[in-house]
């Protein structure tokens, strides 16, 4: 199995050597790695001195989407695997999706179970976020419970689907493997295969409030797609269950604005 992976970086000099390191870890060695410094100013290009063999390449900040998009696009092998640059792998990670993949042909994407780290302790994960084997379309919907790192697909999907959504800040990936399941089947492989490092300032997840604002865009989006009806009423019920719950925050800060276009929305989606 030929796997690239693509790492994109801004500014994370440090953990992306943790990151690569883990990869290099592997007891099944991917063909490329791919790092796409996302417009960073700290050392991060010292990085190619530290991991010659690596394919780095530089791009102006357009965000991690973008960075993942140009990896994608400069990939040379069928089957892509992401990290995140403050993510790292277990060893046995890509040797597991192999196992599994060659047990299963026809499935061509899989994620793995994660440990959160904050402050170099293991935290909970809350059960909001807890992994699963089927419906994962529908179990998707209201968070996004595949997390990029955790990630192997084969590169037939993102062309017959598409790339991530650069006009999406945050919860591109969230988009993304929603789009991906509309039409495919994703394997859990229900082990802890990855670290998710968190509590940096500066992570996206800690960046923007309010998320549900990000994934309610994602959610008008699929209905843009030729949906199954029951695959329909499950989005717009999401939907009106998020705009119901934005629109308690907008009235509670006063924010008249966002307060009558969630108003609007509710009626409209109502009726759909």
């Amino acid at each position: 199995m030929d796997i690239s992976v693509i790492i994109p970086a801004y500014n994370r000099f440090e953990p992306l050597q943790r990151a690569l390191s883990s990869v290099y870890a592997q007891r099944l060695k991917p063909k490329e790695i791919i790092v796409i410094d996302d417009g960073s100013i700290d050392e991060t290009l010292r990085i190619k001195n530290l991991f010659p063999d690596i394919k780095y390449y530089y791009q102006e900040n357009r965000g991690v989407s973008s960075a993942r998009n140009l990896g994608i696009k400069n990939s040379t092998c069928e089957w892509i695997a992401f990290l995140d640059s403050d993510d790292e792998w277990h060893a046995e990670k890509l040797k597991e999706h192999e196992i599994l993949h060659k047990t299963n042909p026809d499935i061509l994407m899989s994620y793995t179970d994660e440990k959160w780290v904050r402050g170099g302790v293991a935290v909970k994960i809350p059960k909001k976020f807890h992994k699963f084997h089927s419906d994962v379309f529908q179990k998707s919907l209201s968070y996004c419970n595949i997390a990029p790192s955790s990630v192997l697909l084969h590169k037939s999907i993102l062309e017959q689907i598409g790339l991530f959504d650069e006009s999406l800040e945050v919860c591109e990936d969230y988009e993304m493997w929603l789009r991906v399941a509309l039409k495919y089947e994703i394997a859990l492989i229900d082990k802890k295969l990855i670290i998710k490092h968190g509590g940096a300032d500066d992570q996206l997840s800690m960046k923007f409030w309010g998320m549900d604002r990000f994934r309610v865009k994602a959610l008008e989006k699929l209905l843009d797609l030729e949906l199954p009806r029951d695959k329909k009423d499950l989005v717009i019920k999401t939907l009106l269950e998020k705009y119901s719950l934005l629109l308690e925050g907008a009235l509670k800060y006063d924010r008249i604005i966002e307060s009558n276009e969630y108003k609007i929305k509710i009626e409209r989606y109502k009726f759909e």
